[in-house]
């Protein structure tokens, strides 16, 4: 790989996703050569993923070029490569474009999505971990809307209009709030020689409530939201087949919809080279200490979605979500000048800042300490904090407009359909 040699030890960073820009964004004062690997050149926000999805956003509104996010940092490179395996015991990183050497590595990989082993559901599911899965399911719904308003056949229009999400974690809460306000309030604008009402969202969840993850008062108030929004909740019911045309649950009972969307878990992207004892099993996390040092190694981290760290408040590891990445990438660039100074590095120690889904208009939920509401001010505050968390400007005044453009037209302005998605046969 094509790096100079500055006399500088040399620190990569693998991932450039909310763990991985928040530690180097922090490094301008650090005395290392500084490389960042990332399949992309640009860093999304995945919390926003599902309104590109669902024609509420462009793409350019929530990603970033990586380029620019760390263009203050002097001794910066970026390489746009797709990292294949590590040699821990010759510090080598093996990628698609070359290979290199390291002396500090940090993994900041994230996660990609868990199909537990089902083979069938990922070869014909929909999933939305990046910008061109999201502008996949925006381009196959607009095109399924196209087809089912030129369709005469009432069994295939119904399959056209029939949108399944499973997993009713914050992405798939959000998600059929999405699809159910373009039904609602855009549809039926564009549409009118289509009877919209046909449109179903169904979301399936296998345990007992919506929103796991969150308080029993949010998953009541987003299931409430939710029903009042037309969705249909399935409770305590798995997918356990699809094959492109129909959903079969564990109960034997079947669906038909040419939209199946898989929101249901995630696993660790773990890369290859170390040994197994280090990875959680099912989990495919790397252990990690209070320092996020992998275990059995000094000079290799790993931060965010990929780190497994157990202490006292968190037995089974802190959550996967933005705010342990962010805060581990920030400590980590302290840790890392005190790490070469040789002084003493500090332990991680998390702080949850609160919990939140929007379901739609006004409607939304929080879990703020131990402040448990929803409706307006909840989704008031949702909008403010995703706002403010974003990167760059540009994109914070792109997203403020657009919102501000839904909520008084009630509309949704990016209806494109930029690229023909073709599902899997």
């Amino acid at each position: 790989m094509n790096l100079p040699n500055t006399g500088q030890k040399r620190l990569v960073i693998i991932g450039g996703g909310f763990a991985g820009i928040s530690l180097a964004k922090k490094l301008s004062e650090i005395d290392l050569q500084i490389v960042l690997l990332d399949r992309h050149n640009y860093h999304t926000f995945q919390p926003l993923l599902y309104q590109v999805s669902t024609s509420g956003l462009e793409p350019d509104s929530i990603a970033y070029p990586i380029r620019k996010v760390l263009k203050h940092l002097e001794n910066f490179y970026f390489r746009l490569a797709n990292v294949e395996r590590i040699d821990p015991e010759q510090k080598l990183i093996f990628t698609d474009t070359g290979n290199l050497e390291y002396d500090y590595l940090v993994l900041a990989t994230g996660t990609k999505t868990n199909y537990f082993g089902n083979q069938q559901i990922a070869q014909y599911s929909m999933s939305m971990k990046s910008v061109p899965q999201a502008l996949d399911i925006r381009s196959l719904m607009l095109q399924n809307f196209e087809k089912a308003d030129d369709s005469q056949d009432p069994i295939e229009r119904k399959a056209l209009l029939n949108f399944c999400i499973v997993g009713a974690g914050p992405t798939g809460v959000e998600l059929a709030g999405a699809f159910a306000e373009l039904k609602n309030n855009v549809f039926p604008k564009d549409y009118r020689h289509l009877n919209v009402d046909e449109m179903e969202i169904n979301l399936f969840e296998g345990g007992p409530r919506v929103l796991p993850p969150m308080s029993e008062n949010a998953s009541k108030k987003a299931t409430k939201f939710l029903k009042e929004l037309g969705v249909r909740v399935h409770l305590n019911a798995i997918a356990s087949n699809y094959d492109g045309e129909q959903v079969t649950l564990k109960d034997g009972s079947t669906l038909r919809t040419k939209n199946f969307i898989w929101t249901a878990g995630v696993t660790g992207a773990a890369i290859e080279g170390f040994a197994p004892h280090i990875l959680v099993e099912r989990l495919n996390r790397y252990k990690v200490n209070r320092f996020n040092q992998v275990e059995g190694y000094d000079s290799v981290f790993a931060i965010g979605d990929i780190a497994y760290m157990e202490t006292e408040a968190f037995p089974k590891g802190h959550p996967q979500v933005a705010q342990p990445a962010i805060q581990q990438g920030e400590l980590l660039a302290k840790n890392l000048e005190k790490l070469l100074e040789g002084k003493e590095m500090k332990p991680f120690t998390y702080v949850d800042k609160g919990t939140m889904a929007t379901v739609g208009r006004n409607k939304a939920v929080a879990d703020i300490k131990k402040l448990k509401f929803g409706g307006f001010f909840a989704w008031f505050i949702w909008m403010f904090v995703h706002l403010m968390a974003l990167v760059g400007f540009r994109n914070k005044v792109i997203v403020f407009f657009n919102w501000a453009y839904n909520y008084i037209n009630y509309d949704k302005a990016a209806r494109l359909i930029l690229r023909r998605f073709t599902p899997r046969t």
